[in-house]
Parts: structure tokens; C-alpha cells; sequence
């Protein structure tokens, strides 16, 4: 199911990864500060992150998900039938593919977060800040940073690091990280599970 802005509950799944993840930044000792998007799905494994520092989660809604207009809630497998015209936006690569019933496009949700996290950074210069939210967001983040780079899938509660240096110039010090997952069943779980809300 294409989740979009609906705001879903973790799967069983998506508790155990928010748990595996938790635990494996527990081990940071330096966390100074936890952003996450407003969702329920990335705000639950925000809390448990939190917990573990003792620290406030504070709310971004420029952190969604990408809004998908009428595709949200559809199954991955309906849309070609139902919604064509949103379907090829939504495989679409391009930036300015508007998806039908007010999605947005990605240059709308590159816009979005990258000003959120920049006003993250810009607050928490030189601190190291965890930041919760979406694959679509990671993803746009991702294109941003990294233009030229590509960019396979994206593993529900992976760990990216992401630095801002002294001369305002960012770079990817690591992506997609889910060795916190090796080991447990969550790894096997499907990406897109059409029959349960996804991780």
C-alpha cells in the first residue's frame, strides 16, 4: 500500500526495527537533539530513539512523507488499473510529475525537506542531531546531496550520516546502513506488503 501522508501505525515488522534501531543508537553518546516527522509511523520510532537519550522528540512536518494525492491508501498493484495517470507520476523520475488530487511533486518535496533540515542544521551547528522520517524524504535528501549518485532502495530504519562542515558544504559519510538488522526476522519482511500498512 502506498502510504504516503496517511498516518498509519507501525506493523509488527516496523515495531521490531524501530526497536533494533533504538537499541543500536542507544550506543551514541553524543546525541544532542531528535527530529522527526509528525507521523505516527516515524514518530513512534522517534520515541524510542528518544528514550534511550532522554531527550524530547521534536515534531517537523517538513519531515512527511511525500504527499501522494489520490494514491494514497491504493495497493502498489491497483494503481496501474485505477489511477494511470497518477501511477506513471508516481514511477515518474522526473521533478515536476504532479501526481493527481494534490500530490507533490518531487521538486515540492525536495523543497520541503531540505529546508527542514537545514533549519536543523542551522540550530544544532556542529552537534550531532538524529533525524526520523520517511523513504521518499531520504530518498529526495539523497538527490540533493548527491546529484549524480543512484540510489538502489531504502531500508525501513536505515541509518544514514549526513555532515554539514565548518564551510557549509555537506556530504554523505554513510548510507542506508541496516546492520542493526542482520540477524532478525525483520530483514525478510517485504518492502511492499499489500496486505498490512508497511514499516
Amino acid at each position: 500500500m502506498l502510504q504516503g501522508q496517511t498516518d498509519t501505525d507501525l506493523n509488527d515488522a516496523g515495531r521490531q526495527q524501530a526497536v533494533a534501531v533504538a537499541e543500536r543508537l542507544s550506543r551514541e553518546t553524543d546525541i544532542t537533539a531528535l527530529y522527526s516527522s509528525d507521523l505516527m509511523r516515524a514518530l513512534d520510532t522517534a520515541k524510542m530513539i528518544a528514550a534511550k537519550h532522554g531527550l524530547e522528540v521534536n515534531k517537523d512536518q517538513g519531515l512527511r512523507e511525500r504527499h501522494t494525492g489520490e494514491l494514497q491508501g491504493l495497493l502498489f498493484r491497483d494503481m496501474p488499473t485505477l489511477n494511470p495517470k497518477g501511477y506513471e507520476a508516481i514511477k515518474s523520475h522526473g521533478l515536476d510529475d504532479e501526481v493527481p488530487g494534490g500530490g507533490e511533486t518531487r521538486r515540492d518535496l525536495r523543497r520541503r525537506c531540505t529546508s527542514s533540515l537545514q533549519k536543523i542544521a542551522e540550530k544544532h551547528r556542529g552537534e550531532r542531531v538524529v533525524v526520523v522520517t520517511h523513504g521518499g524524504v531520504i530518498e529526495a535528501l539523497y538527490k540533493w546531496l548527491s546529484p549524480d549518485g543512484k540510489i538502489e532502495g531504502i531500508g525501513n530504519t536505515s541509518i544514514g550520516v549526513v555532515v554539514l562542515t565548518q564551510e557549509d558544504d555537506w556530504f554523505i559519510k554513510s548510507w542506508n546502513d541496516v546492520s542493526h538488522l542482520r540477524g532478525t526476522q525483520v530483514l525478510k519482511a517485504k518492502v511492499f506488503d499489500d496486505d498490512n500498512s508497511s514499516p
